[in-house]
């Protein structure tokens, strides 16, 4: 079948090794803005799915759930600004190394980080108009996913939407050209393991509960949204 017949659950991404290079970490960190602007397809997401459900009189809020070095929480609230939105972003992340990062960057009004995880808002009785995460969902075995996609639709006041890498034999040899530029970091290395992580469509679709419906968001994104009322 070759290496990217099937989800390759076994694969590690160095980066979230406990003891790999910290300053390679802050590298990938820091480029990761730039990868996920150019390629995660989130500006478009924004304008087509969040946007139209974001109150443009009244303060709003949305969770990105493992925000890694934030950049995508930035984005978020620089481009509500931009459109006369008033939105409160919480970037949350259970990895110390991630938060101390998107906390050191330079502050955006209305965004905060926590180092913490969605169970944990779940059970302080959290909830957020929109809860998203980017890249995530391929990092989660199967007992991981189902508590992440419940956690996801009990925070969520009025939808979710993950986005995450779609497998495929196109998409891992234009990364693997596309990322040899980004040096010094994981980014490349860990970037192709997790596309062979990754699931396809059908795969995704095969194994989320009832209420979220799972579509190709790009050639090379799969989108998982979850609206509240439509189960």
């Amino acid at each position: 079948m070759g290496i990217l017949g099937a989800r390759d659950t076994h694969a590690v991404e160095e980066m979230d090794r406990p003891d790999c290079d910290p300053d390679r970490l802050d590298r990938t960190y820091r480029q990761f803005a730039l990868v996920n602007r150019a390629l995660s397809g989130w500006h478009g997401l924004y304008r087509s799915r969040v946007r139209p459900l974001l109150s443009t009189t009244g303060r709003a809020t949305l969770l990105d759930i493992g925000c890694g070095g934030g950049d995508l929480a930035l984005l978020f609230a620089r481009w509500a600004v931009r459109d006369g939105i008033e939105l409160r972003v919480t970037g949350i992340d259970p990895d110390e190394r991630a938060y101390r990062f998107a906390a050191s960057r330079e502050p955006v009004p209305g965004v905060q980080f926590r180092q913490a995880t969605s169970a944990e808002l779940v059970a302080e009785g959290a909830a957020y108009d929109i809860v998203v995460s980017n890249h995530v969902l391929h990092h989660l075995d199967a007992d991981e996913l189902q508590s992440f996609l419940r956690d996801s639709s009990t925070l969520a006041l009025r939808a979710a939407f993950h986005n995450d890498l779609r497998r495929s034999a196109a998409a891992y040899a234009l990364f693997a050209a596309a990322a040899l530029p980004l040096t010094g970091s994981y980014i490349r290395r860990d970037g192709l393991t997790s596309i062979r992580r990754s699931y396809t469509v059908p795969e995704l679709a095969a194994v989320v509960p009832h209420g979220w419906t799972a579509e190709p968001h790009s050639p090379f994104h799969c989108l998982l949204t979850y609206r509240k009322g439509a189960e």
